[in-house]
């Protein structure tokens, strides 16, 4: 195997826009070379990812994101980590869908603090025709006019509405994978693995680029880890955007009494990803609130060059604004500018 983690029989693919890369994007990892990778000494394998990422991402900045609840609580799915969960009793109220202006105001306030991209999420099992989806785009179409990338997470799609979505501009639409295959079904049984791909299938299929992910910390194994990320390298396409997420125990939920995950781990996921998916934009996600400056620095190093930043993720605490901006700073981070048009004339 050489310094990047990379054999012989290389396969190319569809190369996202935003980036250029004479490493050949494989589609082709099995679970063993995987593992492999990911059971290397620490130092290693932080330099083969580090060694992969500069050779993609040459001028190494970071996006900042920003990610807002748009609609919060009452989610019929058991999902065992999410406090959104109804059947589960967290404290999180269910609340109505907010309101298109709200939502704009809190994105123009997002790109003022310095983010490109604003995620809105709601927590639905699947986005249903009507007023509600209505309202969805036109805050996607309110997000654009600001000169921002827009993601959305909304569940599960049919393939008329991700067009709608496409149409109305959206960049992204976010749909975890959450773990492995053979995991899946300790964790949620509210829906299928299969249902997950169809709607990965269906975004890809309408235009939009992909954000998928996973959280580590369900109780799955290392092989589950392995088996997740390769179930997303092996994608006809690569996602624009993995999220790794760390699990944030929730009071009320199945796995409150998890331990957290130790900070390495999130070390070694991050990094492995990065090898897997070289052009890939590797978000460190949910978590990062339980990691000190020098963990999520050496994230940052092993690949990770996006972050959330904001108090709060969908329900979940994150790093305050002022400690993150300090951190880059004295780490002399800069941000990545973003990839869209210019904010259109009012």
């Amino acid at each position: 195997m050489s310094t990047t983690g990379f054999t012989g029989h290389a396969h190319t693919a569809h190369e996202p826009a935003h980036v250029h890369t004479e490493i050949p994007l494989r589609h082709d990892w099995t679970v063993a070379e995987t593992r492999a990778l990911y059971e290397l000494p620490l130092l290693e394998l932080v330099y083969r990812a580090q060694s992969v990422h500069r050779s993609v991402w040459k001028d190494n900045k970071v996006q900042l994101c920003s990610l807002l609840s748009i609609k919060t609580g009452g989610c019929p799915e058991d999902c065992g980590y999410c406090p959104q969960a109804a059947r589960y009793q967290t404290g999180v109220k269910a609340e109505k869908l907010m309101a298109v202006p709200e939502v704009l105001e809190a994105a123009k306030t997002a790109r003022e603090a310095g983010a490109t991209r604003f995620c809105m999420g709601a927590a639905w099992r699947e986005v249903k025709d009507g007023p509600q989806f209505d309202s969805v785009i036109e805050m996607v179409k309110g997000v654009k006019t600001l000169g921002m990338e827009a993601c959305c997470t909304l569940g599960m799609v049919t393939d008329s509405q991700a067009k709608r979505l496409k149409d109305a501009g959206l960049d992204a639409y976010n749909h975890n994978l959450d773990t492995s295959e053979g995991h899946y079904g300790d964790i949620i049984s509210t829906r299928t693995y299969d249902d997950r791909l169809k709607t990965l299938a269906r975004v890809r299929n309408a235009g939009i680029g992909v954000c998928c992910g996973g959280i580590i910390g369900l109780g799955e194994s290392i092989d589950d880890r392995c088996h997740m990320m390769v179930t997303l390298a092996n994608q006809p396409q690569h996602p624009e955007s993995v999220p790794v997420n760390a699990l944030v125990p929730v009071k009320g939920t199945p796995l409150a009494d998890n331990e957290r995950v130790d900070s390495l781990e999130m070390v070694r996921t991050i990094a492995v990803a990065r090898i897997l998916m070289p052009a890939s934009m590797v978000r460190l996600s949910a978590g990062r609130s339980q990691m000190n400056e020098e963990a999520q620095l050496l994230c940052m190093m092993a690949g990770a060059n996006s972050v959330f930043f904001g108090d709060k993720l969908l329900t979940t605490g994150n790093p305050e604004y002022e400690q993150d901006m300090s951190l880059f700073e004295r780490a002399g981070l800069k941000p990545l500018e973003p990839n869209v048009d210019k904010p259109q004339q009012q």
